[in-house]
């Protein structure tokens, strides 16, 4: 084969409509009408349509675009563009007020649709996380695992009114339950930062069913609902509180000079808990982990006996794979700097945010993507007004040999220093 011939094999096949209007096109249009409907959203608002108004929250966020007069004028030069697949473009006061006043819940639900309708078109995806292949702890357990946690969005001073979150600072956080088989959001809460986390722990571990395995960090901690889950059949695994009062049942056996300090089977103390928890035991495990360099000693609980102390420690090093989701978010779609000051407008800005990452994603599976997610949102992102195939696009760009994770850091399952090998100081690992 000539070497002209092979570049043109390579090369993606051109499509009728551009790479944006392939991505909206993954949104049922019917889907987008039904969520009007049921939200109160009107379909037809003076001259820009809702289905205009998330067309073009969502090229923001592909676009990274600067400001409302940035958008305005970027799809008001593309007008011919976007018209092929229904959208015109807004004036600035048209795409601000409707961000203002159009309810935010719409964007949630076709998010939450949008979500369920990709994974209802192809049953594979979402059922492994991406770069998979390797054997990693989640493999070792026959259940779905959750990680909980929130993040901060720092907001202007405009916002003061609403989300204040200390004396001259303004915030939203996020409060979010991640898949960690899929690595995809089964549960998403946008709020204001001044409430605690565990405030909202309750209604992100709703939906979580028998047999769940879900993990969170000590900020999330409330007895009240860590038993609700114990109740319901979930487990959990977390790190205890400083303050823990709790007095040792059993002491289960642990190998000496080990990593593993203490493993016991305890029961909370002080009258409110006794009587309220009567017979109620944890588990508690106590390990030496590296940290940035340093061996620390950290505590974890939880409501499972049958594992292995190290697959405790395991399970909660798993939860740092959603700050890993939180660094891709925020780092490569539209969070860091918002194109509205109200609480809807940030709601709007966010779900759409979520709804391009699931988009990206699905368009990242069908087309078997294996670079970074990083270098996939530039690669759309450069290709958006090309007329081009887009799952062609993916399979046929990249330069780099080998696989890589769309994680791209932190994807390793194990503490620093609990690494499952034949010479290990606690023993294996077992689920």
């Amino acid at each position: 084969m000539s070497k002209t011939t092979h570049a043109n094999a390579t090369q993606p096949a051109r499509h009728h409509i551009n790479v944006l209007g392939q991505m909206l096109k993954f949104i049922p249009r019917g889907l987008i009408s039904k969520a009007a409907k049921e939200t109160g959203v009107d379909l037809q608002a003076r001259t820009y349509s809702v289905l205009s108004h998330l067309g073009t929250m969502l090229f923001a966020q592909l676009a990274h675009a600067l400001s409302l007069n940035d958008v305005c004028d970027w799809l008001r030069l593309k007008a011919r563009a976007i018209a092929a697949f229904g959208l015109t473009p807004p004036s600035r006061n048209n795409l601000s007020n409707s961000n203002k006043v159009r309810d935010a819940k719409f964007a949630e639900l076709v998010f939450w649709r949008t979500l369920a309708h990709l994974q209802h078109c192809d049953a594979s995806f979402g059922r492994q996380r991406p770069g998979g292949g390797k054997r990693t702890l989640l493999h070792r357990f026959k259940a779905s695992i959750h990680a909980v946690d929130s993040t901060v969005m720092e907001l202007v001073a405009n916002c003061m009114n609403w989300a204040k979150h200390r004396r001259r600072k303004a915030a939203a956080k996020m409060h979010l339950r991640l898949g960690l088989g899929s690595f995809l959001p089964t549960c998403a809460i946008i709020d204001t930062a001044g409430e605690h986390d565990n405030t909202r722990a309750r209604e992100l571990c709703a939906g979580l069913q028998d047999g769940e395995v879900v993990v969170f960090d000590k900020a999330y901690v409330d007895f009240d609902h860590l038993h609700d889950l114990d109740t319901r059949g979930v487990q959990w695994v977390t790190r205890a509180k400083d303050n823990l009062c709790c007095r040792a049942k059993n002491n289960l056996p642990v190998r000496q000079g080990g990593r593993i300090v203490k493993d016991q089977i305890v029961r909370l103390t002080g009258a409110k808990w006794r009587k309220k928890f009567k017979g109620w035991t944890l588990r508690r495990v106590e390990a030496w982990v590296e940290v940035d360099g340093e061996e620390r000693l950290m505590v974890f609980i939880t409501n499972n006996t049958d594992w292995s102390a190290a697959s405790v420690c395991d399970l909660y090093r798993a939860r740092w794979d959603i700050e890993v989701f939180f660094k891709q978010v925020k780092q490569t779609l539209k969070l860091g700097d918002f194109l509205g000051h109200s609480a809807n407008a940030i709601r709007w800005q966010v779900w759409t945010a979520l709804l391009v990452y699931v988009l990206l994603r699905y368009a990242a599976h069908i087309s078997q993507w294996a670079q970074s997610f990083t270098r996939l949102f530039a690669v759309v992102r450069a290709a958006m007004w090309e007329r081009l195939d887009l799952p062609g696009l993916l399979r046929s760009y990249g330069t780099a040999g080998g696989s890589f994770t769309l994680l791209g850091a932190l994807h390793a399952a194990w503490l620093p220093g609990f690494e499952p090998t034949s010479v290990s100081s606690y023993g294996t690992a077992s689920a």
